[in-house]
C-alpha cells in the first residue's frame, strides 16, 4: 500500500482551459514535494480532460477523479477534498497560480502551530495574459473584517478542521469559501502569511462570469447579511438555514453589490454591464452608499482604465501605510470580530433569534 502524503493539493474545475495548464504547472514546480495533486474535472468539455490526462502521464503525484456533469462550486469543491488522503489540504484553482515557495512557508507554520485551523496568503490580481493589474492587499490585514485578506486559491487548511467545520455549503454559492472560514476558526486559529504567495486570475472565464446575473447577486446579498453578524460576533446558521429552506422573490438589494461585479471586467480592461442591473435592482436611496454605487459604476462603465488607476492609487496608498504598521512579521492572525477574542469562534454564547436576522426579502 502507497503511504499517504504529508498534503493533499486538491483542484476541482469544469472547462479550465486555456489556464489549467498553467495553474497544474505552479504546483508541480513547488519547493515542497511530498504532495498529491487531486484534480476533479467536473464534466469538462473543452479540452480540459485531455490536458489533465498529459499531466498525469507526466508526473505520479498528479490523480484524477472525474464525473460526467457539472455540479456546483460548493459540491465540486467537497467532492474533491473527500478524494483526498493526507492530513493536510491545500486549495488550488484551474485559473490561478501559486509561488514556488508557498507550499513550503505554510506547512512549516502549521507545523510550528497545533492550534491554528488553516493558513492562506496574500495574493495578487492578475490579467488573462497573467500581468499584474491588481495589488496585494497588505492593509487587508490592519483592520478587523469579517471579509477574509486572502484568496481560496492560497488557502491550507488541516483536513480535520475542515471536516468538523462541515465543509462548504451550497446555500452559500460564490462565496463558499469565506463562509467556510467563518466555521473553520471553531477548530483554531487562521493566519495569513503577508507576502503574495499566490496569484488569482480576473478573466471571462471565471465561474462567476459565467452564470446569470441575479443568481450572484442574490448570493452577495445573503453574504453581506452574513458578514453584518459575523462582526458583530454572532452565529450566521440560522440566516443560511434560511437561504436553504425559505423561497424569497427577488427584491431590492445592497447598491455595493454592483460595485464588487464591476472588479472582473476592469481588471479585464472590460466595460462592465452593470449599470442597468443597478437601477433596476439596487436599493438605492440619498445616502453615501448609493451615491459611491453610481458614480463608482458610472466612472467604470465610461473608463475601465481609468477606474483600475483609481482603486490601484488608494491600494498603493493604504497598502504603503500598513506595510510599515506590519513590519516584518511571519504572519498575521486573520480576526473578523470586532472585539478581542481568545481563540476562535465568532459563535455568539446565545442563539439568534430570526427578528434579529437580516431580511431575505432583499435578496
Amino acid at each position: 500500500m502507497i503511504s499517504a502524503p504529508r498534503l493533499s493539493v486538491v483542484m476541482p474545475v469544469h472547462n479550465g482551459m486555456p489556464f489549467i495548464g498553467e495553474s497544474v504547472a505552479s504546483i508541480v514546480a513547488q519547493s515542497f514535494g511530498d504532495f498529491e495533486l487531486v484534480l476533479g474535472d467536473d464534466g469538462s468539455d473543452d479540452g480540459t480532460s485531455e490536458t489533465l490526462t498529459d499531466w498525469a502521464r507526466c508526473d505520479p503525484r498528479i490523480r484524477i477523479v472525474r464525473r460526467d456533469r457539472k455540479s456546483g462550486l460548493a459540491a465540486s469543491a467537497n467532492w474533491v477534498v473527500s478524494m483526498s488522503r493526507a492530513p493536510i489540504v491545500a486549495i488550488a484553482h484551474a485559473d490561478d497560480v501559486s509561488h514556488p515557495d508557498r507550499f513550503d512557508r505554510q506547512i512549516a507554520l502549521l507545523d510550528a502551530y497545533p492550534d491554528v485551523a488553516a493558513i492562506g496568503t496574500l495574493a495578487q490580481g492578475i490579467d488573462a495574459s497573467g500581468r499584474r493589474v491588481h495589488p496585494p492587499s497588505y492593509w487587508g490585514l490592519v483592520p478587523r473584517s469579517p471579509f477574509a485578506p486572502f484568496s481560496h486559491s492560497s488557502i491550507m487548511m488541516r483536513r480535520a478542521s475542515f471536516d468538523l467545520a462541515g465543509g462548504y455549503r451550497a446555500e452559500a454559492e460564490y462565496w463558499e469559501d469565506l463562509d467556510l472560514y467563518w466555521r473553520l476558526l471553531r477548530a483554531g486559529r487562521i493566519l495569513v502569511i503577508p507576502q503574495a504567495l499566490a496569484s488569482y486570475r480576473y478573466s471571462a472565464v471565471s465561474d462567476r462570469s459565467r452564470v446569470a446575473a441575479a443568481k450572484v447577486e442574490d448570493s452577495l446579498e445573503i453574504m453581506y447579511g452574513a458578514a453584518a453578524l459575523v462582526r458583530d460576533g454572532r452565529d450566521v446558521d440560522a440566516l443560511m438555514y434560511r437561504a436553504r429552506t425559505v423561497r424569497v422573490a427577488p427584491g431590492r438589494i445592497r447598491p455595493k453589490i454592483f460595485i464588487a461585479r464591476c472588479w472582473t471586467d476592469i481588471w479585464s480592461k472590460r466595460r462592465p454591464k452593470v449599470m442597468w442591473r443597478l437601477l433596476q435592482r439596487g436599493d438605492l436611496r440619498f445616502d453615501l452608499a448609493s451615491l459611491a454605487a453610481l458614480a463608482f459604476v458610472a466612472c467604470a462603465t465610461l473608463t475601465p482604465r481609468g477606474a483600475g488607476l483609481i482603486v490601484r492609487s488608494i491600494m498603493h496608498a493604504r497598502n504603503f501605510v500598513a506595510r510599515r504598521a506590519l513590519g516584518d512579521r511571519p504572519f498575521v492572525e486573520w480576526q473578523p470580530r470586532q472585539e478581542d477574542r481568545r481563540v476562535a469562534p465568532f459563535v455568539a454564547a446565545t442563539s439568534v433569534e430570526p427578528a434579529e436576522l437580516p431580511a431575505l426579502g432583499r435578496c
